[in-house]
């Protein structure tokens, strides 16, 4: 197959944004993969701000960036991400050049406990404020459980409403998949 796949498109876009010393974003850290992606592309003088609600979010973050040698690159929030313009440091604004977010629930963990639209937008919005020119959001939407239906669309018409002389943004997914297939909502800061 020649087309990207969701998850290494998703990937392909942070790596044109995201450079050795830049701040990035990991808004729903999971089980740290993104994570741990995001901190191999900041390099050492970089550094990846990760949230997450769950505290076994956390426990999996921390042993992915501990057997890969990458603890110090990596700043991890036990919070959600609607709070990260309070916990980044002042020199983050206009420096955070990469965010990704995985909207559903933690993989392996409780299906009950999932992203919800208002603290997503709420995040999207505040990263809009400290990113810098040509910063890139990336959303990868997982819509196959009603919640994230709900999610899906309100973060859809949010993405919608944004400003072109602002943020460009971008729908990527296969429209010829069974079971809901992630896609992704990508929004390049102007």
């Amino acid at each position: 197959m020649k087309l990207d796949r969701v998850l290494p498109f998703a990937r392909l876009l942070l790596e044109k944004a995201v450079r050795p010393g830049d701040y990035a974003v990991d808004a729903t850290m999971g089980n740290g993969h993104d994570t741990c992606f995001l901190a191999s592309i900041v390099g050492p003088t970089g550094k990846v701000f990760a949230f997450d609600i769950q505290e076994e979010a956390l426990k999996q973050t921390k042993k992915r960036l501990s057997e890969q040698n990458m603890m110090d690159r990596a700043v991890l929030f036990h919070s959600s991400h609607d709070q990260l313009l309070d916990a980044l440091p002042a020199d983050a604004n206009g420096h955070v050049t990469g965010a990704v977010f995985n909207l559903g629930y933690l993989p392996g963990g409780d299906k009950r406990i999932v992203t919800k639209p208002n603290s997503t937008i709420a995040a999207i919005q505040q990263l809009l404020q400290v990113m810098a020119p040509e910063g890139i959001i990336v959303l990868v939407i997982y819509h196959g459980h009603p919640e994230g239906q709900i999610e899906r669309d309100e973060v859809i018409q949010f993405a919608m409403s944004l400003d072109q002389k602002e943020a460009h943004v971008l729908r990527y997914e296969f429209i010829n998949q069974a079971n809901n297939p992630p896609f992704i909502i990508a929004i390049e800061k102007r």
